[in-house]
């Protein structure tokens, strides 16, 4: 009996729907394994479709295709080595979550998922059926088991797998990035590890879909937990493990293990990705934004030269009469420290011939909120011209902060089809802006050094819609605003909570007031890079209509 054996995995980044493109992609990669001597190639969780695929995965003519393609890959791979890989099966009438081995041209085993994960951005027992653990598969005279993401989170499966012989255990995923995930992860799978006594390898997905962005970070577990091998997070790549049989059992040979970047660069290089791939796997080439002279719009910018290249990126300075020469100073200087195209498109005639259609209709009103919001959506109105014109996407620089409590217009600032901070608060935003300055990387396509001079994030923030505005006019300070939305949201807290960790029942009741009347203008914003278990879409769905208060007696 061999006692060796060459494992091929493939941490890559497929595109939702492309079964084509994904197929070819993992033809590509069987290639390589296949020059390296590899005795099996193995691919993420529902690799063949991309994945989260949400509802697509349901239509019939799209599943069915997506086996047929699965089916073909196994006759086109015919003479090499093994090829696992993830994909929708059906079993009867039900659809499953499936991984396929396929060796000499067929399919000789399918793999079904047992637990079906519900939670958070996961919908998977809409979409599957849950099917009964089944023991392993086997590849030349290695028996592997392969618990299919969620069942790994599971001591059954392992199990199972374990008393039913598997010698070594190979786990593919769709797993999400959020901020402190991989901890968790390596956690988890060394407890399989530990209960079965079994090598376990953690293939991961890598790239953007929407809101979610899957951080590979790929790694392969010895007997007792140790590391054998790290991939790098963020980054498609092979990495050729082997394993070699001894008196006690099958151990994988030290590979390399690439360095776990702090949670700062975690964050920065998940809206860079998502961002990257969001236009990539939609089509467009360049963006655009407004440029403001504030803080927001500063690193939104940087992170689109980053992601895209700063030729790929306009940035438009729209004033008002109420812009300071600071902003108009502090924009063009990102501008022109990113190397990005700038335009200056002054605001004041087109809001003079609104404000002249609206005379008669306003007469006898005092001018507020409309007045200033006004000018808001004449800038949304202007930005989306110029996307419309140029075929650039246009991008929304709303913070977590603003898009909690609404402090942002809709029909407005709101307007654009990408948001890379919608799930950073603001008091982080600051952080990320000190961390770009100070750090450049390989992956970063924007230029090194200060981008963002310090003056742009130690001056208040400011809408600058009227005379001498900061935003500490209609919400308390952002220290105080984020560490309540962090009890409230993140943490799903109540305003006893938050008067427990310190801050004014007042307070604390006006921001749970602003969340629920704001949800509205959530339903309708443009996605964003999602950062924690608790960013605003498919990871906290509350009704629009809500007369809900916390404490209220009325």
């Amino acid at each position: 009996m061999p006692d060796r054996f060459r494992l091929t995995l493939a941490q890559l980044n497929p595109t939702v729907g492309d079964l084509e493109a994904n197929a070819a992609m993992a033809r590509d990669a069987w290639g390589q394994a296949k020059a390296a001597g590899a005795d099996m190639l193995a691919l993420p969780e529902m690799f063949i479709t991309g994945y989260n695929t949400q509802d697509l995965v349901l239509k019939p003519v799209f599943h069915q295709t997506a086996i047929e393609t699965i089916e073909a890959l196994a006759r086109d791979c015919a003479d090499g080595p093994a090829i696992a890989i993830g994909g929708p099966a059906l079993e009867g009438a039900k659809l499953c979550n499936a991984y396929y081995i396929l060796q000499n041209g067929k399919v000789t085993a399918c793999v079904l998922k047992h637990h079906l994960p519900n939670e958070t951005v996961f919908d998977e027992v809409r979409l599957y059926g849950s099917a009964p653990v089944a023991g392993p598969y086997t590849v030349g005279a290695l028996r592997i088991g392969s618990p299919i993401c969620e069942d790994a989170w599971h001591d059954d499966v392992t199990e199972t797998l374990a008393e039913t012989g598997a010698e070594i255990l190979l786990v593919p995923n769709g797993s999400p990035y959020y901020r402190g995930k991989m901890e968790t992860r390596q956690t988890i799978m060394v407890s399989r590890v530990v209960e079965t006594g079994l090598p376990l390898i953690y293939l991961n997905l890598v790239g953007g879909q929407d809101d979610q962005v899957f951080d590979g970070g790929s790694f392969v577990l010895n007997p007792g937990g140790a590391l054998a091998v790290q991939m790098p997070v963020f980054e498609a790549g092979l990495a050729h493990v082997d394993f070699t049989r001894g008196q006690g059992g099958w151990t994988a040979e030290k590979g390399d293990l690439a360095h776990m970047p702090d949670l700062m660069e975690q964050d920065y290089n998940a809206m860079v990705l998502a961002l990257r791939d969001y236009m990539r796997k939609t089509g467009f080439k360049k963006v655009l934004l407004g440029l403001s002279g504030g803080i927001d719009s500063a690193i939104v910018a940087v992170i689109a030269a980053d992601a895209l290249g700063p030729e790929n990126v306009r940035c438009v300075m729209l004033p008002s009469e109420y812009t300071s020469q600071a902003s108009l100073d502090d924009a063009q200087a990102v501008a022109e420290a990113l190397g990005c195209a700038y335009d200056f498109v002054p605001i004041d005639k087109g809001r003079a011939a609104i404000t002249e259609t609206l005379a008669p209709l306003f007469e006898g009103t005092e001018p507020g909120i409309t007045e200033e919001n006004i000018q808001s959506r004449l800038r949304g109105l202007l930005l989306m011209a110029i996307s419309n014109k140029f075929g650039e996407m246009l991008l929304t620089t709303g913070n977590k902060s603003e898009v909690a409590v609404g402090y942002a217009t809709i029909y407005g600032d709101m307007n654009g089809g990408y948001n890379p901070i919608k799930d950073l608060y603001k008091t982080r935003v600051f952080d990320m802006c000190r961390w770009r300055n100070a750090n450049h990387r390989d992956w970063m396509m924007g230029p090194k050094g200060e981008v963002i001079a310090k003056r742009i994030i130690d001056k208040p923030p400011s809408a600058e819609l009227r005379e001498d505005q900061k935003d500490s006019d209609s919400l308390p300070d952002y220290p105080v605003l984020d560490g309540i939305l962090q009890i409230l949201v993140d943490g799903d807290g109540s305003i006893e909570d938050c008067v427990l960790a310190g801050y004014s029942p007042e307070d604390a009741a006006k921001v749970e007031h602003l969340i629920y009347i704001s949800e509205y203008k959530r339903f309708q914003s443009a996605p964003g890079t999602r950062l924690s278990k608790h960013a605003f879409w498919l990871d906290r769905r509350y009704p629009i209509v809500n007369r809900w208060r916390d404490g209220r007696k009325d």
